[in-house]
């Protein structure tokens, strides 16, 4: 139902370039939900979340970490994909607070309806919408926070960081994400 109502949200501008707006998905009741930026291109396009190469990348670190990805719920902070043409290829633009803040409602409707006891936020525009506030990722990362209620937080990188990292580093990077959702993975074994 807030997937369909998702549909005709005019918050913001960006609904207009958007094919979709892309809603999260998983387990309903879900003890862990991952909170990324926003929909990439293939996710635009498939109106699924987490679909293209930063989606491949989490589900391979999620099998890693021992996760299911089918037993969590998944879902971006930005309902559609704001972009910026490059001939046929859109690529990926940061939102604006404003972007963010037009979707505020959209994530705490999912936070209520999925009620997790955990939230990781992937990435520093994940952890923006959940806080309120710029949340910097590196000074807070692995670290369990209190979010609301009996909810915990946290805040790791986005995988689509880890995708940028010069080759040299991608190895380490990667190992400090599975090591993340090892603590994710703790809550759902607890």
């Amino acid at each position: 139902m807030l997937a369909q109502a998702s549909q005709s949200c005019k918050g913001c501008e960006l609904w207009k370039g958007a094919t979709q707006a892309v809603f999260g998905e998983g387990t309903p009741r879900a003890t862990v939900m991952f909170v990324g930026e926003q929909p990439g291109d293939k996710e635009d396009l498939a109106g699924k979340p987490f679909v293209g190469p930063a989606g491949k990348l989490l589900d391979r670190a999620l099998q890693e970490a021992a996760i299911e990805r089918s037993q969590v719920y998944v879902t971006n902070a930005v309902k559609h994909f704001k972009f910026v043409p490059r001939g046929k290829r859109r690529l990926h633009k940061k939102p604006s607070d404003a972007e963010i803040d037009a979707c505020r409602q959209w994530l705490e409707d999912e936070l209520e309806f999925v009620a997790p006891q955990l939230v990781v936020a992937l990435g520093a525009t994940a952890a923006r919408a959940l806080l309120g506030r710029p949340t910097p990722v590196e000074a807070n990362r692995g670290r369990l926070l209190p979010l609301a209620g009996t909810t915990t937080l946290l805040i790791t990188v986005h995988p689509s960081a880890l995708l940028r990292i010069p080759d040299q580093y991608k190895a380490q990077a990667y190992r400090r994400f599975v090591d993340d959702l090892q603590v994710a993975r703790r809550v759902i074994a607890s």
